[in-house]
């Protein structure tokens, strides 16, 4: 055992981690290099006839330190499955023609994300456009002549203030940044060019895109095609205060020649994913009426083509509706949602009757075990998904429904469904595991049931005991499932028994639960935490002298709250925290979420914030408590990260500081820092076992 020391130094060296923590290459556990052995499925799109799949397979590139993406294709019927392209491009979102004569997909393989078209029969390719931005949102028209796509727009606001000019020759500084809006940068994306998203319209011959919508307004999201390939169904907030009000989308209609746009959705709240019936007489698309809460449920509405006759169809679903995509006949519409932390699809009538066709969509969560997954439609109700579980990354799966079969109960499924890919076999043939087992547990604070996993060590003994690493999700809204981790599995490899939960807060269990933060979080969901602590101990295999805590973003929050409040654990990692929820508001990428965490401005509810901040509580913390976050996260910037460090280090309690250069708040965007992340939080908790 390591006697407890501090660091003194103001930060961890990346460059000394592979000396760390690489460890044993003969090793059957999982290794902090087997990142880059990680492979997994996204974006797996079906054939209109069913009888193919292409999906995205993406992988690491050890020397380039980065992911890399190729399209695959896989045979229904005969499971072969040969590539479509190869080599270190990036290449992504692929989309069938109506007739599945064509493949259309983003390629970055001359240099720039650009438009390319696959003719499936003979594989000829052809480069379609040479664009300045990246395109998203591809959507083919029904007659399969065109296609259209939002891409970003630069425009040039009027120059702030006029400066002589320099003389030939000079070298002058950059000139200034001058800042007139309210979101000015964004994580992951650092400071915002002035400019809007435009809808662009393609012949499939190729040619120049032509722009069909314009002014000061962001337009895209998901399109869809009217029936006749007429017009354009898309999502905006034209807003003239769209900064302050960004979730007040509406649906709105576009010719695809261009002209005067038609507003369909007029309501105070998120409209957004606008999709045609296949017989053009109506449209279904996801919201709800804002409400000005943490966390309110996504909706599926259905209305006319023409935008009357609005109405809900999932109001007696208590979950969050996404991916919505009509059956060939438009008698309701197959969907994706999470339940209970589990993702899956599923299909609703239009009176509103669910049954759900395949569970376990997932896996494109490589780090840690968020729910979520993607699926897609043949015209023949058979689908293609990403499937997971704790064992491997998102592979590919294809199922169909078995329409008329008595399915009941929570875990019930009227569907067959069949794996069609085992991408890390060559990997996780040599290594063991740790187990991941489900739990539910009540929560000291209400006996409100909550639900969690557990992982244990490879070889574990029960007999034994173990040190726990608590991780806690982030969010707060958000969820974890029984996923693969390899993160978790990482810290199982290293010795530790795991546990993660959905406390009070997590999506999946309904609009009532998760809105039991809503104004007090951090509140009751610390008593969940340490209940689910609790129920671990009560197995007895984990010593009580030997708790860790660690968690991101949400989690970083309440890793930075339980320090606060609790001196049970033995070190802790607060991973881009919230720390002082008053300069968050005023600092971070999200500031109008004030709206609905909280009753009103700081200023006016200064109490409110300072009570529910880490900071306000640092006086009681004695954990040794490391600190970690990406220099360049704007979500929750690295200066709520340094304010905590320097009150810990003034108080004298055992601290570091761990800032991941270029970083966003995603952090684990390339695979060494992932690998950075683990190898810094075991080092940390090893120091104090």
């Amino acid at each position: 055992m390591k006697p407890a020391r501090a660091l003194g130094v103001c930060a961890l060296l990346l460059a000394a981690v592979p000396a760390m923590a690489i460890g044993h290459q003969s090793s059957n556990h999982l290794e902090l290099l087997d990142v880059f052995e990680l492979e997994w499925v996204s974006d797996p799109q079906i054939s209109p006839d069913g009888a193919r799949i292409v999906y995205v397979r993406n992988f690491n590139d050890i020397m380039a330190d980065t992911s890399r993406s190729n399209l695959w294709i896989a045979d229904v019927i005969t499971d072969d499955k040969r590539p479509l392209t190869t080599g270190t491009s990036n290449d992504v979102s692929p989309r069938w023609s109506p007739d599945g004569s064509k493949l259309l997909y983003v390629s970055s393989r001359d240099g720039g994300d650009e438009l390319w078209l696959r003719w499936m029969d003979t594989g000829d390719t052809a480069k379609l456009t040479s664009l300045v931005y990246s395109p998203s949102g591809l959507s083919w028209s029904p007659d399969g002549r065109s296609i259209a796509f939002s891409m970003f727009v630069p425009s040039a606001p009027e120059p702030f203030a006029t400066l002589p000019p320099a003389p030939e020759g000079a070298e002058w500084a950059e000139p200034a940044r001058v800042m007139t809006r309210l979101r000015y940068r964004a994580d992951g994306a650092g400071y915002l060019p002035f400019g809007f998203d435009h809808i662009f319209v393609l012949p499939v011959d190729g040619g120049t895109p032509r722009q069909i919508t314009s002014g000061d307004f962001d337009h895209g999201g998901r399109l869809s095609w009217t029936a006749d390939s007429s017009s354009i169904l898309f999502s905006a907030n034209r807003r003239d205060d769209a900064d302050l009000e960004g979730s007040d989308t509406d649906v709105y209609m576009v010719s695809a020649a261009g002209g005067e746009l038609t507003r369909l959705s007029d309501r105070f709240g998120p409209d957004n994913g606008p999709v045609m019936s296949p017989d053009g007489s109506m449209i279904a698309w996801t919201g709800y009426d804002e409400r000005y809460q943490g966390y309110q449920v996504t909706k599926l509405y259905v209305m006319n083509s023409d935008g009357s006759n609005k109405r809900v169809v999932s109001d007696g679903l208590d979950r969050d509706v996404q991916g919505q995509t009509w059956r060939a006949d438009g008698s309701g519409l197959f969907f994706q949602y999470d339940d209970e932390g589990n993702t899956k699809v599923a299909f609703i009538s239009l009176d509103g009757e669910v049954s759900d066709v395949a569970r376990g969509v997932g896996g494109l969560s490589l780090g840690r075990p968020y729910t979520g997954g993607a699926f897609s439609l043949a015209n023949n109700d058979r689908f293609a998904f990403t499937i997971s579980d704790s064992t491997h990354p998102a592979d590919l799966a294809v199922g169909e429904p078995e329409w008329g079969t008595a399915a009941s109960g929570p875990d019930a499924i009227a569907g067959r469904t069949r794996r069609l890919t085992d991408l890390n076999a060559d990997l996780f043939a040599h290594k063991q595991l740790g187990e991941v087992e489900m739990i539910w547990y009540e929560s000291s604070f209400d006996q409100r049931p909550i639900q969690g996993w557990i992982v244990t060590p490879p070889d574990f003994d029960p007999s034994r005991q173990y040190p726990l690493v608590l991780e806690i999700h982030g969010g707060p809204f958000a969820a974890y499932s029984d996923f693969f981790s390899a993160e978790a599995q990482l810290y199982a490899a290293a010795g530790y028994v795991v546990l993660y939960t959905n406390p009070r807060g997590s999506t999946s269990y309904g609009a009532e639960f998760g809105n039991l933060i809503h104004h007090a979080y951090p509140s009751q969901d610390f008593d969940d935490l340490m209940s689910g602590v609790d129920a671990v101990l009560a197995r007895g295999y984990v010593d009580e002298n030997q708790l860790f805590v660690t968690g991101g973003s949400g989690g970083g929050v309440l890793t930075a709250w339980i320090v606060g409040h609790s001196d049970r654990f033995a070190a802790a990692v607060a991973a881009k925290p919230v720390i002082n929820w008053y300069s968050f508001v005023l600092t971070a990428d999200i500031a109008p979420v004030y709206k609905r965490w909280f009753p009103g401005l700081p200023w006016d509810h200064l109490e409110h914030y300072m009570e529910r901040s880490p900071l306000h509580h640092v006086g009681n913390v004695t954990t040794p408590t490391m600190l970690l976050t990406g220099e360049l996260d704007y979500r929750t910037p690295i200066s709520e990260t340094e304010q905590f460090y320097t009150a810990l280090k003034l108080r004298g309690v055992d601290t570091a500081m761990v800032r991941i250069p270029e970083a966003s708040h995603g952090i684990a965007t390339r695979p060494s820092y992932l690998i950075s992340k683990v190898a810094h939080i075991l080092e940390w908790f090893e120091r104090y076992r």
